[in-house]
């Protein structure tokens, strides 16, 4: 007989925030959903207190861990030694986490020794393997992931890397020497890895302990299918979708220079905010399309669901992308796809949903982007195919009712119960 008894879960969210987007909607979904199937204390940084409690997130079920003394300082730090680069501003404030766990470890001990119980831990964001925890201090079964990180740089882009300090990306190889003093992964009886380079990036001697499982979902009930926009023709432009960060790696200026390229009505829609907005919106002045080209900033999760159902396709021309959410959110609307062949799109990304460009430099990308944006207008039923198929894939595989479901069958499994 199956036990019915709610499995116990401490789930560790440093970053967790309904409508937040990126990882701390990665940890809301999962503190939100996983609740509705187990009975889950909420373990996460006091930063995220007021749009926790603004969700209704009843405080009994929530521990807060403040570090403001310490992430403060250090991100002030962070800003004034790279002010344009937003990853080794990210990097450096990472270090954060350490402290945050060191002092969880210390609470949810006083807790238990209180009579606080648990069965399973669970540490989903942050989402990098640099994050190294010791929550298996606590002797309970410690599940880890979906973690998404290993990622190597491309050399074949260097404008768009050194823009982006690549020199810093070495650094992450220190998470390797944290991980082996406090035994995060030797520790862990469960280990999600969200790609190819995420699993190779673990020790071989634990991959017995690693499962797929994509670090990202897609919320189905926020982004629906839409019928794609009348065909492009001469009285229709075709209409070209972006959402993400504006950083140098996201190469937002490649995208640009294809679209000027083009030689029939186009519209481009950038949804987003970041260090390279400026010099970005520059660049589409200096090039003529500034009539073209709508630059939205950040939007809410529901309105840029609505961006992207306006598209004819979706491109994500990023040159080091460890995930791809964005690009499961658009083929979940039914959008097909164009990124680059490198990281996590090239996990995402086939032939069935959209194209992927070879990452093997910049005119490369832009001639393939050139090609892509010509074939969907000389063929768009074939493109509106692909964007059918692609929410099929999304809605079998990707979304967050089906991620938490395989989540809560390990948990049984680790358990020894019976689902």
């Amino acid at each position: 007989m199956a036990d019915t008894t709610p499995i116990r879960v401490l789930l560790s969210a440093y970053q967790c925030g309904a409508g937040m987007g990126s990882v701390s909607q990665i940890g809301w979904e999962w503190y939100s959903r996983l609740s509705q199937r187990c009975q889950v204390t909420l373990l996460t940084h006091t930063r995220n207190r007021a749009t926790l409690e603004a969700a209704g997130v009843n405080p009994a079920n929530v521990i807060y861990i403040d570090t403001e003394w310490f992430a403060g300082p250090l991100y002030r730090f962070a800003t004034r030694c790279f002010p344009h680069s937003e990853h080794p501003r990210f990097l450096i404030s990472s270090l954060d986490f350490f402290v945050y766990d060191w002092m969880a470890i210390r609470h949810c001990q006083q807790l238990m020794k209180l009579g606080q119980t648990w069965d399973i831990v669970h540490a989903v964001t942050p989402v990098s393997p640099l994050a190294a925890t010791r929550l298996h201090q606590l002797k309970l079964p410690v599940i880890l992931g979906p973690w998404n990180g290993a990622l190597t740089s491309p050399t074949t882009f260097p404008e768009i890397m050194k823009a982006e300090s690549k020199w810093l990306y070495p650094v992450r190889n220190f998470g390797r020497v944290i991980d082996a003093v406090v035994g995060s992964t030797r520790h862990a009886a469960l280990i999600f890895t969200a790609t190819r380079a995420t699993l190779a990036g673990i020790a071989p001697r634990y991959h017995s302990k690693c499962q797929p499982l994509i670090e990202n979902g897609v919320d189905l009930s926020l982004f629906t299918a839409t019928p794609w926009p009348d065909a492009p023709s001469d009285h229709q432009p075709l209409r070209i979708v972006f959402v993400g960060r504006l950083l140098p790696v996201k190469g937002v200026g490649m995208l640009l220079e294809a679209v000027k390229a083009l030689t029939f009505p186009v519209q481009l829609t950038i949804v987003g905010e970041g260090s390279e907005r400026a010099a970005l919106e520059q660049q589409t002045a200096a090039l003529g399309l500034t009539a073209l080209v709508t630059f939205t900033g950040n939007l809410p999760l529901a309105e840029v669901a609505h961006a992207i159902a306006e598209g004819h396709v979706f491109c994500l021309p990023s040159v080091r992308e460890s995930g791809g959410a964005v690009l499961l959110e658009a083929m979940a609307v039914e959008r097909p796809v164009i990124a680059i062949d490198f990281g996590g799109p090239a996990e995402i990304v086939d032939a069935a949903v959209g194209i992927k460009l070879p990452a093997t430099g910049k005119a490369d990308v832009i001639n393939g982007l050139i090609a892509a944006f010509t074939e969907l207008r000389a063929n768009p039923d074939a493109w509106r195919t692909r964007g059918l198929a692609g929410r099929k894939r999304v809605a079998e595989q990707f979304s967050w009712d089906a991620k938490i479901a395989t989540a809560v069958r390990y948990y049984h499994q680790l358990l020894g119960r019976s689902a």
